[in-house]
């Protein structure tokens, strides 16, 4: 499509992509297959029915969408005007008008006494024509900016479907991440209850002291303290996810838990110069280019003659009566001009010169855009691969940890553990529990990312 932009045009040189030096692959990553999973549609990439409702949702009502959606509805009125941009423009005019000059005027005195009135009236009816013929291609070229920048807008547009179905799946991710720390909470803040009766009952028997109390009921209280602070996160959580919905805020449906949902340990990645077709952001940074390209083309069209058409047709009287009599109220003239622009105060060069210099950010800007979405997809394949690891560390750690706090238990109850020791277990457990929870959530966010950076989501 960005080809049969530039056909035909005149001044100025035809757009083609520059050389945009890619590398073979993803950081160290070989890639041996051209398929990405960037092409699969959101639907196919998320298979949670729930989170499947949420994306819908958003992708309907999100307002930074629906404003995006405007913006293309504004510039395709601009495309639509371009049909017509090579046409002349043509004006109607109705006018009538009266005249009375004085006695003592030459005027006056030519009235009464040829034409034996004291009063001139003029009526006319005519159309005007105007046509600029587009010699040097500078209203194709305005046009071929014009439809670029209506693209560009549109790829905007599924930048940002992009972005939004990455981040509800996030919200989506994070909510369940809380679900399940929250549950860690709990369960914690039921073995401290266990612990504190306990370690009452170990006073009443004179095995240990109001300390050993103190110190397991604060213990509970820290478990009680962090449960309530992760039922606030989790509503404004779920708050923040509603409102990507285009929502009030409110509870998040879901039936799903984070220990049990599926991540994807491997992704096709495809090539890096794939992203010049899957990533609208960087579809958007080249017609932005393209759109540069164009309007130096039109600056530099400008600074060559215009030739221009005109026309005036129509009806002439002085008589009202007189007026639609035709053929004798007939009047017409055609006339043609070539303006060459002389001195403009250097307001034309400057103007190209500006419109050069824009043309050659836009290329910077294409370069940059393209850079960083490789180091972006470069960077999440690394998380994938390194969190992968640390989830199977954790895993076995948090395990580990919940056994030493069993044992710790038993070990109490039979008095060869002290209760500091107890609550070191408790406490290196729960840490433990809530960092394997954060990991299979950063997981799920370096499957998302992964996703996104590639250019999936938009489909």
């Amino acid at each position: 499509m960005i080809t049969l932009l530039t056909a035909g045009c005149k001044v100025g040189q035809n757009y083609q992509r520059p050389a945009m030096p890619a590398p073979a692959q993803y950081g160290q990553r070989p890639s041996v297959d051209t398929a990405s999973v960037a092409q699969l549609p959101w639907r196919q990439f998320f298979r949670d029915a729930e989170l499947q409702t949420l994306i819908e949702t958003a992708l309907t009502h999100n307002f930074d969408l629906r404003l995006a959606i405007k913006r293309i509805e504004e510039n395709q009125a601009y495309v639509r005007q371009t049909r017509y941009a090579l046409l002349p423009t043509l004006n109607g005019q109705l006018a009538a008008s009266t005249v009375t000059p004085s006695r003592n005027s030459l005027n006056g005195l030519s009235l009464e006494n040829f034409i034996g009135t004291r009063h001139l009236e003029d009526y006319s009816a005519n159309l005007n024509l105007s046509w600029e013929i587009d010699v040097w291609g500078r209203i194709r070229r305005q046009n071929e900016a014009t439809i670029a920048q209506f693209l560009q807008s549109e790829e905007a547009a599924r930048a940002v479907r992009t972005n939004l179905v990455s981040n509800v799946a996030a919200g989506y991710f994070n909510v369940l991440q809380l679900d399940a720390q929250l549950d860690v909470a709990r369960r914690n803040l039921a073995l401290g209850d266990t612990i504190v009766r306990l370690v009452r009952f170990q006073k009443q028997s004179g095995d240990v002291t109001e300390l050993a109390v103190q110190q397991a009921e604060a213990q509970r209280q820290a478990a009680d303290l962090l449960r309530s602070q992760i039922e606030q996160a989790l509503v404004i959580e779920q708050n923040g996810l509603r409102r990507l919905l285009g929502d009030w805020p409110g509870t998040i449906t879901r039936g799903n838990r984070l220990t049990t949902y599926p991540v994807a340990d491997t992704l096709l990645t495809g090539v890096p110069t794939q992203l010049l077709a899957n990533r609208p952001d960087v579809r958007a940074s080249e017609l932005g280019l393209v759109a540069a390209n164009a309007r130096t083309s039109v600056a530099q069209a400008s600074l060559y003659p215009a030739l221009t058409i005109t026309g005036t047709g129509g009806l002439n009287a002085f008589r009202a009566a007189n007026w639609f009599m035709i053929p004798n109220s007939l009047f017409y003239n055609l006339a043609a001009g070539l303006v060459q622009p002389i001195f403009q105060r250097r307001q034309l060069r400057t103007q190209l010169e500006v419109t050069t210099i824009q043309q050659e950010a836009a290329l910077i800007q294409f370069q940059q855009t393209l850079n960083t979405a490789v180091s972006e997809v470069a960077n999440a394949l690394t998380r994938n691969e390194n969190l992968r690891d640390q989830e199977r560390i954790a895993t076995s750690r948090a395990r580990t940890l919940q056994g030493a706090v069993n044992n710790a238990k038993l070990l109490f109850k039979s008095g060869m553990a002290t209760y500091l020791e107890v609550i070191t277990a408790q406490g290196n457990a729960l840490q433990a529990e809530l960092a394997l929870a954060d990991v299979k959530r950063q997981r799920l966010g370096a499957m998302i990312e992964t996703y996104r950076s590639l250019g999936g989501g938009w489909r």
